[in-house]
């Protein structure tokens, strides 16, 4: 039986190298920094203060399977999706008798069913899917609700989840995270860290589920088309963008062209509350998270 200490991330990745290449089409970059996957299991450990033990994770990607290794001597219970028949056969050669609790899922993470009953999500996310995955993600939260979320993502693309440089960050992935988590950024991860190198910095970001009293009779559904169609012309007036008709409003229950125009008009001739006169001529980043919520809700109203 394969030991678990006879391995580790730079052995792995050299293994799968030896018989594989990674592939530009998939956004494989193979993590083999063991301190970093040290401490993306620390993370994961003190999260909500659960450890690891037991634990049933969803890994996305996990390609030489070096962040798997990390998982597997924590002694959690790992499922893998992976789309890569390379990355397959790799990681059935390296941990078909390994102890500890491992299954490979093959498919494409963005359309298979994620098993259920899983208590946390740590994955080092492939560039190229990062928002997608971030969809399925609250959609698996809504119904099977998650300990935690620990991602390996571009840093640009994090700051971006957290909105963490005002203005220039603040946006729809950002807003609609904000619902449901707490965007927690740790660790900034070099390139060197992984072979290929990507060309930029990484980041290790926490999502930490959390029930806003806000969010109580929000559309979501016509909140993340609002703010997708308000921030795609962000350096428009809140009033010019408004009075568009948003191109996906019909797909929101009752909603049509017709019904937004006559709501707007409402919403734009009169204040909502905790709103300034005036605020209709304010840019898209210049409302707080709260008034997005508000402004939504009065535009639901019917």
């Amino acid at each position: 039986m394969t030991q678990l200490e006879d391995l580790s991330p730079r052995l792995l990745v050299d293994l799968f190298r030896d018989r594989f290449s990674s592939k530009k089409s998939l956004g494989q970059h193979l993590l083999i920094d063991s301190e970093v996957i040290d401490h993306t299991i620390k993370l994961a450990s003190n999260s909500n203060n659960n450890p690891l033990y037991g634990k049933k994770i969803l890994e996305i990607g996990p390609g030489a399977g070096s962040l798997t290794l990390g998982l597997l001597k924590a002694k959690s219970q790992v499922f893998a999706i992976e789309i890569d028949d390379d990355a397959i056969s790799h990681l059935d050669r390296v941990f078909k008798n390994i102890d500890g609790e491992f299954e490979i899922i093959h498919g494409d993470a963005l359309s298979i069913k994620w098993p259920e009953g899983i208590t946390q999500i740590i994955s080092n996310i492939p560039y190229k899917i990062s928002s997608p995955i971030l969809s399925k993600i609250k959609q698996y939260h809504s119904k099977n609700p998650l300990e935690s979320i620990i991602l390996l993502i571009q840093d640009e693309f994090a700051s971006r989840m957290a909105m963490s440089d005002g203005e220039y960050d603040m946006g729809p992935l950002g807003l609609n995270l904000w619902l449901d988590f707490n965007i927690i950024l740790d660790k900034k991860v070099s390139p060197s860290s992984f072979i290929p190198q990507p060309k930029v910095n990484s980041r290790l970001i926490v999502m930490e589920p959390v029930k806003r009293e806000e969010t109580k009779e929000l559309d979501r559904n016509l909140f993340k088309i609002i703010t997708k169609h308000c921030f795609s012309n962000r350096r428009r007036k809140i009033r010019t963008l408004l009075s568009q008709v948003p191109s996906r409003i019909s797909r929101v229950r009752d909603w049509h062209k017709s019904r937004w125009n006559d709501k707007i008009k409402q919403v734009l001739n009169n204040n909502p509350p905790g709103f300034d006169s005036g605020w209709t001529d304010l840019r898209p980043d210049r409302l707080s998270i709260e008034q997005w919520i508000i402004l939504v809700k009065e535009i639901s109203k019917r």
